[in-house]
């Protein structure tokens, strides 16, 4: 249940990596869906207030069957009513991923600070610190994205140095990642992990993508091709994670 503006790349990502993804987000139909899905991903980029009450549908089904629940959230901290919806389904709902840039997985914890709409604002506090401390008090994982990206679910932490800049130059990646992240849920129970793994994976494709793109379009369309063709035997040569 993702974001209007990427939801087609967000679908494409997940089918790249083997996933067979719904994009299903009518109320009357999430429950059921959700019974028959291996993860939930929800992202409230595109929020209204009916969406947000089908996500919930979805979230409180797929936590009564096991499946874990990945938050995107996406413009926390820009506007109040991004604010209010994401606590809330932290507080009615359980979600065992979160993600988001440095502001908003600041917000999320309670900090003061401010998203300049869906792009990371200025986070003075030790976001690695935020991140563990959210990730214990919420008992869930916590995936800040960055110039370095942070995992944690307070136990144990990865941080992953993999990824290009034309990443910022292409609307949706964030979202991408979200997917890919959920993708990975599905298969792997250590949710941690497989957070380091998904996003471990597509930056190493975005990397491999950039070296062959003219600019942002190749580069979106080489990124679907390498996520597709990536092999373990480049992932272990080119992954930058420490844990």
């Amino acid at each position: 249940m993702t974001n209007w503006v990427t939801i087609y790349d967000c679908a494409n990502i997940v089918k790249a990596l083997g996933g067979s993804p719904v994009m299903a987000h009518a109320k009357e139909e999430v429950a059921e869906m959700a019974q028959i899905a291996s993860s939930l991903v929800l992202n409230i980029g595109t929020l209204t207030p009916e969406f947000v009450e089908a996500m919930k549908i979805a979230a409180i089904s797929a936590n009564k069957k096991g499946i874990p629940v990945i938050l995107d959230a996406c413009g926390a901290g820009a506007t109040k009513l991004r604010d209010k919806k994401s606590f809330e389904l932290f507080d009615e709902t359980k979600i065992n991923v979160i993600k988001g840039n440095a502001s908003e997985i600041a917000r999320i914890a309670g900090e003061s600070v401010k998203t300049k709409g869906v792009d990371a604002g200025h986070v003075s506090k030790n976001i690695l610190k935020i991140a563990k401390n959210l990730a214990q008090r919420r008992k869930c994982t916590v995936v800040v994205t960055g110039k370095e990206d942070i995992v944690s679910n307070a136990k144990k932490t990865y941080q992953i140095k993999n990824g290009h800049p034309m990443m910022t130059h292409v609307v949706g990646t964030g979202c991408m990642v979200t997917s890919a992240i959920g993708a990975f849920c599905a298969v792997e129970p250590d949710l941690a992990y497989a957070a380091a793994c998904g996003l471990c994976v597509f930056e190493i494709a975005a990397e491999e993508a950039a070296k062959v793109a003219q600019g942002p379009g190749t580069f979106k369309e080489k990124l679907y091709d390498f996520i597709f063709k990536l092999d373990q035997k480049t992932i272990d040569r080119m992954q930058k994670v420490e844990c």
